[in-house]
């Protein structure tokens, strides 16, 4: 399949009736195991690939996390979007330059956060976030597919619970040029219908915190279209991992294998 044929798909997926779950790979192994369940499309997350390599979240720089979406999107046939964090850059023409890269290493979506990662100021002010996501939008419209320009609200990860400067940045970010808005962090069922009744571009929920528990078939009642996991699956296999080893460590017992597939069934999720 073509990057623009993926491209296609995955722009298709936000169109039809229904929401559909974009699981979170970390890695070319998790990667082959979801396309092998029948998910029809991939997202990268930062925190899982920063786990990967012992780092914490927003530890890896650009040329690193090029490096890896590209393998992420050559392991399967399936459209991947990419975490790309802030653009790595302050500046809307970095965010644009890295919207280029992002194409070019395979992927055939994208997000841009409004985080500073900046403790004392952790959100771009209104009108210079505007202008990344339109920068973003504008070096998207010029790739030769139809690049899937996410736009990220991250106000409540940064403990700024306003709904309403929440929907007036994705309001904003749409008019910009954005194909999707998402605001991770939203934790009542009333902050989602009031985004999604706000904005007509397709909504992405982040799923998989403590408390927010919805279920697909609740959230697409509500108009989410999408819906990702960020890194709830790399979280969920490092505390098994860590489970397992405490257990080995401090019991000398190895209950954990309890369950666990046997190798000769693990092996058939990947190719030849």
């Amino acid at each position: 399949m073509t990057q623009t044929e993926k491209a296609l798909s995955f722009r298709a997926l936000h169109q039809r009736v229904g929401a559909f779950i974009i699981p979170n790979p970390w890695d070319m192994g998790t990667a082959r195991l979801l396309a092998h369940l029948g998910f029809e499309a991939l997202a990268t997350t930062s925190a899982g690939f920063a786990a990967s390599l012992g780092r914490r979240d927003y530890n890896v720089d650009r040329d690193e996390v090029m490096a890896h979406i590209a393998t992420i999107a050559a392991a399967t046939p399936l459209p991947v979007s990419a975490d790309l964090e802030n653009g790595f850059g302050d500046e809307p023409e970095f965010v644009a330059e890295t919207i280029g890269l992002a194409a070019a290493a395979g992927v055939v979506g994208g997000s841009i956060e409004d985080s500073t990662r900046d403790a004392s100021e952790p959100i771009y002010e209104f009108e210079h976030a505007v202008d990344r996501v339109r920068a973003a939008a504008e070096a998207a419209r010029a790739l030769s597919f139809p690049f899937t320009l996410t736009a990220r609200c991250e106000n409540y990860l940064a403990g700024r619970t306003d709904i309403n400067d929440t929907i007036k940045r994705l309001q904003a970010y749409q008019e910009a040029g954005a194909d999707v808005l998402y605001a991770p962090g939203l934790a009542t069922k009333d902050d989602i219908a009031a985004v999604v009744s706000s904005v007509d571009r397709p909504v992405n929920v982040l799923v998989g915190l403590p408390g927010v528990d919805w279920s697909r078939d609740e959230l697409a009642a509500m108009g989410v279209k999408r819906i990702s996991i960020g890194s709830g699956l790399a979280r969920a296999a490092f505390s098994a991992f860590f489970r397992a080893a405490s257990e080995m460590r401090e019991q000398g017992t190895f209950t954990f294998a309890e369950g666990t597939m046997f190798l000769s069934e693990f092996g058939k999720m990947f190719p030849e």
